[in-house]
């Protein structure tokens, strides 16, 4: 299984759209998961026509998305437990720190994101993986997204952009 990784989009504060880099790098996945900051529901939307999109909410989203979407997901997918979060929520000093003790023996891989910086870690055997941000590089020097695949073992890769 082939799941796209995305976060903090923050439509329209930092684009108006979606990148075109997103849907060319997502072509073809099973699913798409977004760990939040998406700020409108169009954005779900644009990734719905790609692939089938679950989400949660972060920090920034208005209550109506926070309300409907939840703030943390444990997905089970190609029998990996995936736990999705944005990442502001939950004990620890980093927001990889908050992410791993949200879901603390009971995920495979934790998905999240807040900082916008991308991050492939692993922690107790516990895939962290944070994809960046597609619209707001903040201080890294590209724009970024993820690919995670699930079979016999798992496997992602964090995908870089101008």
């Amino acid at each position: 299984m082939r799941v796209g990784i995305i976060s903090d989009t923050h439509i329209p504060s930092r684009a108006r759209e979606l990148p075109a880099f997103v849907a060319q790098a997502f072509a073809g996945v099973d699913l798409i998961l977004h760990a939040g900051d998406i700020s409108d529901y169009s954005v779900l939307q644009a990734l719905n026509a790609i692939a089938p999109t679950e989400a949660v909410a972060g920090n920034i989203d208005p209550p109506g998305l926070v309300e409907s979407l939840g703030q943390e997901r444990l997905l089970t997918l190609a029998g990996y437990r995936i736990g999705l979060t944005h990442g502001h929520l939950g004990r620890g000093r980093t927001t990889p720190d908050r992410a791993f003790n949200t879901f603390k023996d009971r995920a495979d891989v934790i998905v999240f994101g807040h900082s916008h910086q991308p991050l492939q870690a692993e922690k107790h055997g516990v895939l962290l993986l944070n994809p960046g941000s597609p619209t707001d590089k903040r201080r890294q020097p590209r724009y970024s997204l993820a690919i995670l695949i699930l079979a016999e073992k798992v496997d992602s890769e964090v995908l870089y952009f101008e």
